[in-house]
C-alpha cells in the first residue's frame, strides 16, 4: 500500500467545535453574499502548464496551483504511485452521482499534472441507509484488499462506525468522511483522518431558512417536509433553521411531516400537509428530492407556485440538474447547493495531500455552499454539468 505511516502523516489540526454566528459569517465574508454570491469552487481549470490561478478552500491544502516547475518537482516524486481508493455513499442517488463524477474528474487532473495512478471501487449498502453492519462488511473488503483510502458517507450509528474507522486506520487503510455533519460530534471522537462536507446548521438549515424569511418579508408561514427523525442531517439542519426563526419570529412552522429523502415520499408528506393548511407561504424540504416532491403535491393540488410576490415557495437542499431544471421552470423556487462537487474534488485532493505529500489536513474540512434560484441558476448548473462529463474511472 502507498500509505505514509504514522509519523509522516503529521499531526491533524484540531477542530475548534462549535461555530458561532460571528464566526461563520466572518468566514463566509456576509450573509448576503452567502446568499447572493457564486459559490467559490475547489476546481482547477488548468492550461496545457497547469499555470493556471485556482480558488481555494481556506487553508487546507488548495487545489495545488504552482505552475511548470511545481508540476514537474511534484511529478518527480509522485510519478508511477497508485492510490486505490473505495467510494461508499449511504445509498445511490443523484446527488453522490455528481460528487463521484467530481472525484474522477480530480483525479485525472492529479493524473495528467503528476503522473499518479489511481485504483477506483463504489458501493453502497443494500438496505437500509443506516444499517452499520452493510457499511462495515464493505470497509472490511475493501481493508483486506489493500486499499488506501475509502469515501464514506454513512446513517449509521455515530459511534459504532468509529470503531469501524478505527480498525481500518489500525490496518493502513485511512477513512475520510464526506457529506456528513460533522457539527454534531466533538472532534475528539472522531476516528477519521479527514471530514470533508459543510456545516448543515449555518451552511444550508439557516441559509434556507433566512432566505425564506427574506423573500416573504419576514411573515408568513412554513411547511417542513423532513427526513426520517433521529437522522444526523435532520437535527442538524433543523438547528440551523430554528436559529433562522428566532431571528424572524414573524415566520412560523404550522406543519411538519417525515418524507423519507426521496421524491414519493415527499409528494405524499406535502399532500397531507397542503390538506391541513392549503394556505401555507412555503415548504422547505430538507433535501431536494422531498422538495420536489412537495413541488408535485403543490401542482396535484392545484395551488400556485411563488412567482415572486405570492403563491407558495419552495426550497430545499443538495445542488441536483433535475431541482435547477425545476427552478429555471418555476416549480422549485431555490435550493442550497452543499456543494456535492466540490466535496468530491476536495476529498482526492485531501487524500493525495495527505498521503502522498506527506501534508496535515485539516480534521474537518468545510466547503461552501450557496442558495441557488433563477438569480445563479445557470452558474451553478454549468458547474455540476463539467464535473459530469468526467467518463468512468476504472
Amino acid at each position: 500500500m502507498s500509505t505514509t505511516d504514522d509519523a509522516s502523516r503529521g499531526p491533524l489540526r484540531a477542530h475548534q467545535g462549535g461555530t458561532t454566528r460571528g464566526q461563520f459569517f466572518k468566514r463566509t465574508a456576509a450573509a448576503g453574499a452567502l446568499l447572493a454570491a457564486p459559490v467559490a469552487t475547489l476546481a482547477t481549470f488548468e492550461g496545457e502548464d497547469s499555470g493556471t490561478a485556482t480558488a481555494q478552500n481556506s487553508d487546507s491544502g488548495g487545489s495545488f496551483p504552482g505552475g511548470t516547475g511545481y508540476d514537474e518537482a511534484i511529478s518527480k516524486k509522485l510519478k508511477g504511485k497508485t492510490l486505490k481508493v473505495g467510494f461508499t455513499p449511504p445509498v445511490l442517488s443523484e446527488f453522490f452521482d455528481e460528487m463521484e463524477h467530481a472525484c474522477w474528474q480530480q483525479m485525472r487532473n492529479y493524473e495528467h499534472r503528476f503522473g499518479v495512478k489511481w485504483g477506483w471501487a463504489r458501493t453502497a449498502p443494500a438496505g437500509n441507509f443506516d444499517a452499520v453492519q452493510e457499511h462495515f462488511n464493505i470497509v472490511q473488503n475493501w481493508v483486506t484488499a489493500g486499499f488506501d483510502a475509502i469515501l464514506i458517507c454513512t446513517g449509521g450509528d455515530f459511534a459504532s462506525m468509529q470503531k469501524v474507522y478505527k480498525g481500518a486506520e489500525d490496518k493502513g487503510t485511512l477513512i475520510y468522511q464526506v457529506n456528513m455533519p460533522m457539527e454534531l460530534w466533538p472532534i475528539d471522537q472522531v476516528a477519521s483522518s479527514s471530514n470533508i462536507g459543510y456545516d448543515n446548521r449555518m451552511q444550508s438549515g439557516y441559509v434556507a431558512g433566512s432566505y425564506i424569511a427574506d423573500k416573504l418579508g419576514g411573515k408568513g408561514t412554513i411547511l417542513q417536509v423532513w427526513g426520517p427523525s433521529g437522522s444526523p442531517w435532520s437535527v442538524a439542519r433543523q438547528q440551523g433553521l430554528d436559529l433562522a426563526l428566532k431571528e424572524n419570529p414573524g415566520i412560523k412552522v404550522v406543519g411538519k411531516a417525515d418524507g423519507g429523502y426521496v421524491r414519493d415520499k415527499g409528494f405524499a408528506a406535502a399532500q397531507n400537509l397542503l390538506e391541513a393548511h392549503p394556505d401555507v407561504n412555503a415548504i422547505y424540504g430538507e433535501n431536494e428530492e422531498m422538495a420536489l416532491g412537495a413541488s408535485q403535491a403543490i401542482d396535484a393540488k392545484g395551488l400556485k407556485h411563488w412567482d415572486g410576490k405570492d403563491g407558495i415557495l419552495t426550497i430545499g437542499a443538495d445542488g441536483l440538474r433535475s431541482g435547477f431544471q425545476a427552478i429555471r421552470k418555476g416549480r422549485l423556487t431555490a435550493t442550497v447547493d452543499v456543494g456535492g462537487v466540490d466535496q468530491g474534488i476536495g476529498a482526492i485532493q485531501t487524500v493525495l495531500a495527505h498521503q502522498l505529500l506527506g501534508m496535515a489536513v485539516d480534521r474537518v474540512i468545510n466547503v461552501p455552499t450557496v442558495v441557488v434560484d433563477k438569480s445563479n441558476v445557470d452558474e451553478r448548473d454549468a458547474y455540476v454539468a463539467w464535473a459530469l462529463t468526467a467518463p468512468k474511472y476504472t
